[in-house]
């Protein structure tokens, strides 16, 4: 029997062969890892061209009309997560190609923004390089989180757990997204807020929405503005909900306290970008969903819907 060509993308740790059981399908498919990003459209295609299966870690790799159309023996696309803004979905049924997802067990990024928050607060991370630098005495002056606001944009799955987190650590938190309702928030138990209101009282602002077409740019020059030269902007959502000339200018400017920012509008984020080159701003290359537990979950279930396209049972099928 011909084994068809599996593709497994945008494995940056080299973790996917480990995190799960191939041998389930080593029969039927021959798995080739892709460890580095492609530098363009056409290198993808041109490497990718001979795949029937391609294995896709969520908005890594774009997949638009133009990559299917290049891609003539791809049968079966398989991308972690239930959704992913980086494939045309319209595009994947008219080329008939099978695109199924994997499910979260636990969001991971939920504790990591909180822990982004406390980096920005506290200098952990700052505190560790002096010490391992040898540097004797503490040298950057925090301030507590207890009782100060956090502002939530976005009060789903995820906006509702870092509420919960903030207010453990005794933070007072509000929230607004464009189509969040007080009910809502009381639901949560926090306190809504307008988009004014909240850009202006919070001293931590956290953003957690989707993106989409509506909630890109939702984050702009305007409201950036409103902010207080003590707070801080943290978000671990998607890069583009930013506007991210706008909090560069900001943060070079010094108008905010500073930002610590997990996602950019280009990934991975180029070696030159004048973010690099700021003190004010923590950066940290998506870690959001980078965890054992979250790579062992995606891996595993790639493998089961390879074996469920095989039997002609496609699982957790989105297009």
């Amino acid at each position: 029997m011909t084994r068809l060509r599996c593709a497994i993308l945008d494995d940056y740790m080299n973790l996917a062969l480990d995190a799960a059981d191939w041998s389930k399908v080593s029969d039927r498919v021959e798995v080739k890892v892709f460890n580095q990003p492609f530098a363009a459209g056409e290198a993808a295609a041109a490497a990718l061209k001979d795949f029937e299966i391609i294995c896709a870690m969520r908005e890594r790799t774009p997949f638009p009309r133009a990559m299917f159309a290049a891609l003539p023996n791809l049968k079966l696309l398989i991308t972690s997560g239930m959704r992913n803004a980086a494939i045309d979905m319209d595009a994947a049924k008219d080329h008939q190609v099978v695109l199924c997802g994997t499910q979260w067990g636990r969001d991971p990024t939920a504790p990591l923004a909180m822990g982004l928050i406390l980096e920005l607060t506290r200098n952990i991370g700052r505190e560790n390089a002096r010490m391992h630098a040898g540097e004797p005495l503490q040298k950057f002056v925090g301030i507590e989180i207890e009782g100060k606001t956090l502002g939530v944009i976005g009060l789903g799955k995820l906006g509702a757990k870092v509420s919960g987190l903030a207010k453990a650590f005794g933070m007072n938190v509000i929230a607004w997204s464009p189509n969040l309702t007080p009910e809502r928030c009381n639901e949560v138990g926090v306190a809504y807020a307008t988009k004014e209101q909240l850009f202006s009282t919070a001293d931590i602002i956290t953003i957690h929405v989707v993106l989409s077409e509506r909630s890109r740019g939702l984050v702009g020059r305007d409201d950036l503005a409103r902010m207080k030269p003590t707070s801080y902007l943290v978000n671990t959502a998607r890069g583009p909900i930013v506007d991210e000339a706008a909090l560069l200018q900001t943060l070079q400017q010094k108008k905010i306290a500073g930002a610590a920012v997990d996602v950019f509008s280009v990934e991975p984020l180029p070696v030159d970008h004048p973010f690099r080159k700021l003190d004010n701003i923590v950066l940290t290359p998506h870690l959001g969903y980078v965890t054992q537990e979250t790579f062992r979950a995606h891996y595993s279930q790639m493998v089961e819907g390879i074996e469920g396209w095989f039997k002609g049972q496609p699982v957790r099928r989105l297009a």
